[in-house]
Parts: structure tokens; C-alpha cells; sequence
């Protein structure tokens, strides 16, 4: 009884204080309904409109935390030239519109910087600019709304990939950026080495420049696939979450030099299905996430491409995935080869324009498993069934074709013996099936093209902060 009475006088002081003292709010926490009429706020942000009266002027301010907008009113009396793209911080006291919506009556106001116009700045009030000007600007395209909804989608979309993987008992690992291995085998590799000459030359004794610091090749990681096995092998069930690196001379919407990507490796995994059933909950589990955390960034960002509704775009997620295999895969396209610019050919694999029509030809994103060998890579399992197809799949989905990478991984020491490729550098992946091996399975998903196929951006040069390509590193 008087922990609950405590708990009342406690609330109750902290109610009657936003009326006597200015507390520093965020706009988020205002229209979450923290705060109320008459309470007293102090407000930091950036002008992103204008409106004079007669006697007021009407700022409406917006301080990243939501893509809304909070409108200041204060007396052309009291305000300076502060005008579009300034900061200011405000504070006054909580009123209502007439349509009823919170304001701020302002008491002080000062421009803490103010915005030139006139001086270079790209974005002007009340116009809407292409995704290929915008990158142009890369330091201040934060100040743009499309871009900060887009920010603020990734955050919660890495925070629920975090969270739902941890419930799911998964521990991160922190695999390496600089590693002695191409995971992939496909020479796409970054090489490193000290950019001083004097220090190559200190090290430079008994092996070549591009070997000398390390005593032998180190390159930007492409996957952390074979480290987190490493660590499979004791954990259970272990994910990776940061930035890859690939050096390919593309300009294409759906690669970049550096993204980021999320790696699980899962013990005691011996099924495909349960390796599809684990990538498509995770799936609709974060997007579900982020439609009922943040679904004004999510809509703001899909209206600038498409006026559907959210409910028809993610019906989706009410579906299951179609499952299917690479050889009907190839049926289906053979058999509308007339729809498709490039030529169906089982022995090349499935081309980008393929996975897409794939997709549509499904109207859902799609599995696609039981691989030839000849096409995956050496770490994946031989199937039963098959020895010249292997557990690994691709799942696709919208805009970016391949979203998902993954397989049941070789646990055989000597089937893998036979396809390693490098055994001298690869010797300690090859003793992981030598002490206690056990079935595991797993996927990577990149960040960006899932971000991309939610936003429905079609580049993903719009979903990271500061993206990176072939002749192109800016900042």
C-alpha cells in the first residue's frame, strides 16, 4: 500500500514539475503523449518550414527523432531572421491547434546556427529532389526526410534482428575485418598492407610488400561464415552482424564495395527445411517488428515509389514461402524462355533478371534449394539423395533478386578433404571435422538488399549512410 501511495506522490511531483520547469523533450516523446498541454518543454532541432502572420511566426521543427515535425510559435517581436534549414532551441509551454494537435507557445527561442541559403545549401523547402542528387551529398543528406526515416528504419531493423536472435538463444561473435582467407574462393578480396612505405621496408626482410606485416596475404573479410563455425563448434548457435567487403568493378543497384551483413551458424542443424523454416521466421519476425515500431518511416519512405498500402505490400508476411528446387527453378524458366531477355542455362546458374522473374512468377519472395555441386561452394553439404547436388539454397525476394545465401555445411572430414580447396590455409577449418564435428547450418543476409526490398528503394546506395563502390569513396 505505501509502495503503490510512494509510487502516485512520486508521479504526481513529477506531473506538477513539467509545469514549473522546462524539461528537454524529444519530438518522438511528444507524440507518444509523454508530455501534455501545459507542460512546459524545452526543444532542440532544425526549421523545416516557415509561416509569418501578422504578429507570429509558425516554425515547424524536427529534431530526427521521428519523421513528424513539431510547429513553434512565437512572435515576430521575439524571433530573428532564423528561417529554413537553421537550428534553434526553443523553449515554451505546450498548447493546441485548432485542429488539436500539440504546439509550442514559445517563451525564448535562440538560433544556435543559422542556413545561408543562398551560400551552397542543396535542399531547398518544399521540393523534392532525386535519390542520384541527393548521394551527391552525402554529409547532409541526413537533413532530408527521406533519408532520415531511411536511418532510423536501419537502426530498428539491426536492434530487432539483435534482440530477436538473443531470445532466440544466439550469441554475436565479433568475427575478424582483416582475415588470411576469401571465404567465397572468388578473388573479390580487398588486399591490406601498410600504407607507410618506411615500415614495409622495416618489415619488407623474408616476404614480399603485400605479405610483410602479417608473414603472409591478409585481405577485408567477405564473409564470416568460416570463423563463426569455428566458434559453432563450441557455442551451438552464434550470428555475426557488421561490414564485408567486396572489390568488383559493378555499378549496379544491388552491390557495393563494403555492406553490412548478418551471419548465423546453427549446431545440430541437419535439414534444409529447418534452415528455411529459420531464415523465413526471422524474416517476417523483424518485419513485423519494424511495421509495429516504425511504420511512419517505413511509409513515409515507400510513398516516394509506390502509393499502395502497407497492408497489401506485406500480405507477404501472412504466406508461407514458396519452397522449390533448383531444377524446377530451371523448368519454370525454360519453359518462358520467351519472357527472358538472357538464355535459360541449367549449367550457368540463375542470372539476376531470372531471380526476379521467379518472384513474380511466384507473386512472393522464394526458396530456391538442392543446388548442383558444380555451382556452390566447397563448404557445402553433398545431399543424400545426390551426391552431385548440395543442402544449399537461395532465397529471393523483390528488387534485389537474392537476399539469402545459405547451406547445410560439409561436417564429413573426408568429403571435404576432397573439395577444399587451399588445405595449407584452410587446415584449421578442416580439424573442425576432425574433434567433435557435428551437422551445422547457415545463411548470411545482407543488410542493405533487405532493407531495400522493405523500403522499396531501388538502389542500395540509398539504405547505408555513407555507401562505397568501384570509384567512388567520398568522405
Amino acid at each position: 500500500m505505501l509502495k503503490h501511495l510512494s509510487g502516485r506522490l512520486a508521479f504526481k511531483a513529477y506531473s506538477i514539475s513539467k509545469r514549473c520547469v522546462y524539461h528537454l523533450a524529444r519530438i518522438q516523446s511528444v507524440e507518444r503523449g509523454e508530455y501534455n498541454e501545459g507542460d512546459k518543454v524545452h526543444i532542440q532541432g532544425w526549421v523545416k518550414a516557415v509561416r509569418k502572420t501578422k504578429e507570429n511566426v509558425f516554425l515547424d521543427i524536427n529534431d530526427g527523432t521521428s519523421p513528424g515535425t513539431l510547429q513553434l510559435v512565437i512572435s515576430k517581436l521575439k524571433l530573428g531572421e532564423t528561417a529554413y534549414g537553421s537550428s534553434v532551441d526553443a523553449k515554451g509551454t505546450l498548447g493546441k491547434t485548432p485542429n488539436n494537435q500539440l504546439e509550442v507557445q514559445v517563451d525564448t527561442l535562440q538560433e544556435l546556427g543559422n542556413c545561408p541559403l543562398s551560400e551552397g545549401f542543396p535542399f531547398y523547402p518544399k521540393k523534392s529532389y532525386p535519390p542520384e542528387y541527393i548521394r551527391n551529398h552525402l554529409h547532409l543528406r541526413a537533413r532530408t526526410g527521406s533519408m532520415s526515416s531511411t536511418l532510423r528504419v536501419r537502426h530498428r531493423a539491426i536492434q530487432c534482428f539483435n534482440e530477436l536472435l538473443d531470445q532466440e538463444g544466439f550469441i554475436q561473435i565479433h568475427v575478424p575485418v582483416i582475415t588470411s582467407n576469401d571465404c567465397e574462393g572468388a578473388g573479390e578480396a580487398f588486399l591490406v598492407k601498410p600504407a607507410s612505405e618506411q615500415l614495409l621496408q622495416q618489415l619488407s626482410k623474408n616476404f614480399p610488400p603485400d605479405q610483410c606485416y602479417f608473414d603472409g596475404q591478409a585481405f577485408l573479410t567477405v564473409s564470416g561464415q568460416l570463423h563463426l563455425e569455428s566458434m559453432c563448434h563450441g557455442l551451438g548457435k552464434v550470428y555475426s552482424f557488421g561490414p564485408t567487403f567486396r572489390a568488383e568493378n559493378c555499378k549496379s543497384p544491388i552491390h557495393l564495395s563494403e555492406f553490412y551483413m548478418l551471419e548465423l551458424e546453427e549446431a545440430f542443424m541437419d535439414s534444409t527445411e529447418a534452415l528455411m523454416n529459420r531464415i523465413e521466421s526471422t524474416v517476417k519476425a523483424v518485419t513485423r517488428s519494424l511495421l509495429n515500431s516504425v511504420s511512419p518511416d517505413v511509409a513515409l519512405v515507400r510513398k516516394l515509389t509506390t502509393q499502395s498500402s502497407l497492408e497489401r505490400d506485406f500480405a507477404w508476411l501472412e504466406k508461407p514461402f514458396p519452397r522449390i528446387t533448383y531444377h524446377e527453378a530451371i523448368g519454370i524458366l525454360s519453359n518462358n524462355q520467351d519472357k527472358l531477355k538472357g538464355t535459360v542455362e541449367a549449367e550457368h546458374g540463375i542470372n539476376k533478371e531470372q531471380e526476379l522473374f521467379l518472384v513474380d512468377y511466384h507473386q512472393s519472395p522464394v526458396f530456391v534449394e538442392s543446388w548442383p555441386k558444380e555451382l556452390k561452394s566447397f563448404y557445402m553439404r553433398e545431399c543424400p539423395h545426390d551426391r552431385n547436388l548440395v543442402d544449399g539454397l537461395d532465397f529471393l525476394v523483390p528488387h534485389a533478386g537474392e537476399l539469402v545465401g545459405g547451406s547445410l555445411r560439409e561436417s564429413d572430414y573426408n568429403r571435404l578433404k576432397d573439395r577444399i580447396p587451399d588445405q595449407r590455409a584452410l587446415g584449421w577449418y578442416l580439424e573442425l571435422r576432425k574433434f567433435g564435428s557435428v551437422p551445422t547450418g547457415g545463411f548470411g543476409l545482407g543488410l542493405e538488399r533487405y532493407l531495400s526490398w522493405v523500403l522499396n528503394v531501388h538502389n542500395v546506395r540509398d539504405v547505408i549512410p555513407f555507401p562505397r563502390w568501384a570509384h567512388n569513396c567520398p568522405m
